[in-house]
């Protein structure tokens, strides 16, 4: 059984998202190592929206409720967030609505940006991060790469991401009305991954042309050098902000990067009062708070960002929900199709068993002709076409017992028994959660 918990920017604040982010997605391991119910798990962590995807089995009656609460309890420790407040701001959605809502996150749709591009990769890396952990199941892995595959068609057919449109390029739209020229501008840019590149590139569709790049890592940034663009270390890091007119940072550091200091001295060595525009796309933050504090400095950071996102483009989100719909409604259909899948193969056993024994029989009494075998075959075949394809009509209406009771009654057929169907519910979690019951041990 697949269950969500997921928190988002419209009802947790950055701050515990923050915390989330850094904390969160080191759990996995422990989740599936300790538990007894949890055998998969891929947790998404990003600068609005934290999300822990589960495989459980729901074969115990309060397997939902303990697994629950054991995601909470491990993400609490890791991230150094109260349970209690863990508690309050995730929703748990099960069955058909874990399929619809990742979906959906994959394509952009719940995005603070709708439609931006940078989320569809960070669901890729989240179950990239759980395969090298050994965290993730057959049904979790199926279920992210339809979302991926879902993510493609709905940015190929639908003019939802068709601007481009992301965090980086919403943030340098809010700088427009700062910015007399963006070809004069000298920038600072702070981080040299992939959130960085993105960065580098909105900038110079921009006209920016004057850049240094800053590694909090000290490595050498690939892209500067390929693009010749200089590269600071530690010791000219305050210099750098201090002849630098927009600082950005993408920095994936766990810790901050910028503080007041570096402004202060900053500030000391240019000599005179300078404006300067800081936009911070850290999550964590990778400048302290307190800069925009900083006579002359003004700071942009996602909180701030995320006030000032667009209205959905109607029309486009739309057709994209629509198709995230419809895929969510395909793949689920393609589950519980799956579920009577074994009946149908003891039924073609069955019938082919029969079929093989009496073909011996006529081969043993000499009456066998390959024609003969090969007819008879052909004519099983289309005998087992029309109940196979009425199991697959059954399971999609949730009647895959009536299939399995009635080979069982004609036949005495008896397929290998599945897992229960999974059930579409979601619920809200209170702030408390009741105690769970003590695990069952063999």
């Amino acid at each position: 059984m697949l269950i969500c918990l997921t928190a988002s920017h419209r009802n947790a604040s950055f701050d515990v998202l923050e915390k989330l982010s850094v904390g969160a997605p080191t759990a996995a391991r422990t989740l599936v190592r300790n538990s007894d119910f949890i055998t998969g798990a891929v947790i998404l962590a990003t600068c609005n929206r934290f999300e822990a995807y589960l495989d459980i089995d729901d074969s115990h009656t309060a397997g939902h409720r303990i697994a629950t609460r054991e995601v909470i309890d491990a993400v609490s420790a890791a991230s150094a967030v109260e349970s209690s407040a863990v508690a309050d701001i995730v929703s748990v959605l099960s069955g058909d609505l874990v399929t619809e809502h990742l979906f959906s996150v994959s394509s952009g749709l719940e995005s603070v940006v709708v439609g931006e591009d940078e989320i569809a990769g960070q669901v890729k890396r989240a179950l990239q991060s759980a395969r090298l952990d050994g965290t993730t199941s057959s049904a979790l892995e199926r279920l992210f790469q339809r979302a991926s595959h879902t993510s493609r068609d709905i940015k190929t057919k639908t003019g939802l991401g068709g601007a481009g449109r992301s965090l980086v390029r919403l943030a340098l739209e809010l700088a427009e009305s700062r910015v007399t020229d963006w070809s004069a501008t000298r920038v600072l840019l702070v981080g040299t991954g992939k959130y960085a590149r993105v960065s580098l590139t909105a900038l110079q569709e921009r006209g920016v042309t004057d850049f240094t790049v800053y590694s909090p890592s000290s490595r050498t940034a690939p892209f500067a050098e390929r693009l010749s663009i200089p590269q600071v270390y530690a010791d000219g890091l305050v210099e750098a902000i201090a002849a630098s007119d927009i600082v950005v940072t993408a920095s994936q550091s766990p810790v901050t990067v910028l503080t007041v200091s570096h402004f202060t001295a900053a500030h000391g060595a240019a000599g005179a009062l300078q404006r300067r525009l800081v936009i911070d796309l850290g999550l964590p933050r990778n400048v302290e708070p307190a800069v925009a504090e900083i006579g002359g400095v003004e700071l942009l950071d996602l909180e701030t960002i995320s006030l000032h996102a667009p209205i959905d483009e109607f029309a486009s989100t739309t057709s994209a929900r629509a198709m995230v719909d419809e895929a969510a409604a395909e793949f689920s259909a393609a589950r519980v199709e799956a579920e009577v899948t074994p009946a149908v193969v003891a039924l073609r056993s069955h019938f082919f068993d029969v079929l093989d024994a009496e073909i011996a029989r006529a081969e043993a009494r000499g009456d066998h002709t390959p024609e003969t075998e090969r007819a008879l075959r052909h004519l099983v075949g289309v005998l087992l076409h029309t109940p196979s394809v009425h199991a697959r009509e059954l399971a999609r209406a949730g009647e895959a017992a009536s299939f399995v009771a009635a080979l069982e009654t004609l036949f005495g057929v008896h397929p290998e028994p599945t897992a229960a169907p999974v059930t579409s519910l979601g619920a809200h979690l209170p702030a408390q959660l009741p105690e769970a019951p003590p695990a069952q041990t063999a």
